[in-house]
């Protein structure tokens, strides 16, 4: 039967378990929007591309499926540009389709022409131009197996105008997908390997497992726990891997790296074997390469043969699926008591294991550190949690414990201020029954707040928790640690949140205490529909332990400390002054 290229597109749609779609139309993408009325798929009209697809990323984590965007051509796909990025560093698996000129106008300047295959190719693990509606199914089809096999990420099909026009005969059983750009799953391990892997765990006295986001994403984290409690190992956390085994779990050390907890990256530093399940060795967890775990052996497992030893070098990398390791594995380990190594840990805990909470004073000003320990109380720490960037994100990180996994959202490899209103109306939409707060700060809301309207427009109960500081806090902190307090272009000058949220129809509330803001947030909840809160917190507040950027890793600044001392903490820990 004949299809047009518009009808061929929301069809392979529907084959692959697509339900819903965010997305903005333009001229280039008009015959997709028309035939879009007669296919049962429901779409999020956004208010910017940049937002549809951080929704798209958003549904993705919250639900494990693919998301999907549509945008039309020129700057509706550009904008999406810094979206795909995002899913390309957290390894979100994303299809971005997008309309193009017509065929016989490719490289001519035309009206809204941009080269969007070139544009994306860094940022997407493949790309395509349609220019057939013949060509368009076995594309989609292969489109998504790439998004989701291996380590997943974000794909674009970009499909021309009089593409979508044409007819083409589809037979979708008798016409496999091309796979000259699908990725291949990797290997079996080598028994030899396994082998390999099982002396280096043996022999270990002081093991810690580094519990990455590839956990999260090959289903393995009954496996890690398994294997943890086997074997008496106790792991901490990457910031994508929260939420991927239990907060609550007592071998779970907590987060690491520049803003995790100090005895965790002590232990890092003394431990004599690291094992490495599906994260990669990122700066921001790993410090000064030149000092980091000098002591320890290394066994990666990862399913991207390119992250092993890309940035640290490991002296057994294993390239495959984290759980097929792990089940390999279990019934060749043997039980371990690591009870010395484990009382070490607890000793470098001392006093700090007292998180900061407990001793900030209640004196009439509201901490952000107060505002997320009673969020994660009285939400009992079961919502869905989607973050922005920057401080709040560190202090939500450390003070909602978080033992669900894909329980917390947020940008971690790339970092984007803006994401996470939007990505939180994909989580909700992909969760409908689950409770999604954002958490942002007073900046990074301002880059997306217009999407406030598509959480009206489309119904959805999504609580805002505003951590409004008035500046932009991270880098306001480097600035006061680093920069003698010389606060450049950092004081942030914001509109009245609660008038803003009503102007959309929000409920709003405000909050200067912590009694207030106790209250407000369980008026939030009981509210039936979305609420914003302008949680008004101490300005000049810091996330800490910090390690500075260059730094040793155990090199961690614990506590404030004057800027008059700045420069002899560089000179000590040989940070770079001149990164954030």
């Amino acid at each position: 039967m004949k299809r047009t290229g518009a009808q061929i597109l929301w069809e392979g749609l529907l084959r692959e378990g697509v339900e819903v779609v965010f997305g903005y139309p333009g001229g280039a993408i008009l015959p997709a929007y028309d035939a879009l009325l007669d296919f049962p798929i429901r779409h999020v009209l956004v208010r910017h591309e940049q937002g549809a697809c951080h929704m798209a990323d958003g549904y993705a984590r919250a639900s494990g499926r693919v998301g999907v965007v549509i945008a039309t051509s020129g700057p509706g796909a550009t904008n999406l540009v810094t979206g795909l990025a995002n899913a390309m560093m957290d390894s979100v698996p994303l299809v971005a389709i997008t309309g193009q000129v017509g065929s016989r106008l490719l490289g001519s300047d035309a009206f809204q022409e941009v080269d969007v295959t070139g544009v994306t190719l860094p940022v997407t693990k493949h790309n395509y131009l349609v220019t057939r509606a013949a060509d368009l199914a076995p594309v989609l089809r292969e489109a998504f197996a790439v998004a989701r096999s291996g380590r997943p990420g974000p794909v674009l099909v970009d499909l021309t105008k009089d593409a979508q026009q044409a007819e083409a005969e589809v037979d979708w059983d008798a016409a496999p997908p091309p796979t000259r750009h699908l990725r291949h799953g990797p290997p079996p391990f080598a028994d030899g390997d396994l082998r390999k892997a099982l002396d280096l765990i043996g022999a270990a006295e002081r093991p810690l497992i580094l519990a990455g986001h590839g956990i999260e994403l090959s289903g393995a984290g009954r496996a890690v726990l398994a294997f943890a409690e086997g074997t008496g190992t106790p792991f901490a956390t990457t910031l994508l891997g929260i939420g991927a085994v239990p907060a609550r779990h007592p071998l779970n050390l907590g987060m690491m790296g520049m803003h995790g907890e100090a005895w965790v990256n002590q232990a890092i530093q003394e431990a004599d074997l690291l094992l490495a399940f599906g994260m990669r060795f990122d700066d921001r967890v790993t410090g000064n390469l030149a000092t980091y775990a000098r002591n320890a052996r290394k066994l990666h497992v990862d399913i991207d043969a390119a992250e092993l030893g890309k940035n640290v070098s490991v002296d057994l990398g294993l390239q495959g699926d984290l759980r097929a390791f792990l089940e390999a594995i279990q019934p060749r380990l043997e039980t371990r008591d690591h009870g010395p190594w484990l009382q070490r840990i607890h000793e470098l805990k001392g006093d700090a294991a007292v998180r900061d909470i407990q001793s900030l004073p209640d004196d009439g000003h509201l901490y952000a550190a107060h505002v997320l320990h009673d969020l994660w109380t009285i939400t009992g720490g079961e919502a869905t949690v989607v973050t922005d960037v920057g401080q709040h994100q560190m202090w939500e990180a450390q003070y909602y414990r978080h033992d669900r996994s894909r329980s917390l959202i947020t940008s971690g490899g790339l970092g984007t201020m803006g994401f996470a209103l939007p990505a939180a109306l994909g989580a909700k939409v992909a969760t409908p029954d689950s409770e999604v707060w954002v958490v942002a700060g007073d900046g990074g809301f301002q880059m997306t707040s217009c999407e406030l309207m598509t959480l009206v427009q489309e119904g959805l109960k999504v609580n805002i928790a505003v951590i409004n500081n008035g500046y932009l806090g991270m880098v306001r902190q480097w600035q006061e640690f680093f920069y003698e307090r010389r606060y450049s272009a950092t004081p942030l000058l914001s509109p009245d949140f609660v008038k803003l949220a009503e102007a959309y129809g929000l409920k709003a509330l405000r909050a200067s205490t912590r009694n207030e803001a106790r209250d407000a947030i369980r008026a939030a909840r009981e509210h039936p529909g979305p609420c914003l809160i302008d949680f008004r917190v101490e300005q000049e507040d810091s996330v800490f332990p910090m390690v500075p950027a260059g730094a040793a890793l155990d090199a961690m600044i614990r506590r404030p400390f004057p800027p008059t001392i700045a420069a002899s903490v560089l000179a000590e820990t040989g940070a770079d002054s001149s990164s954030t």
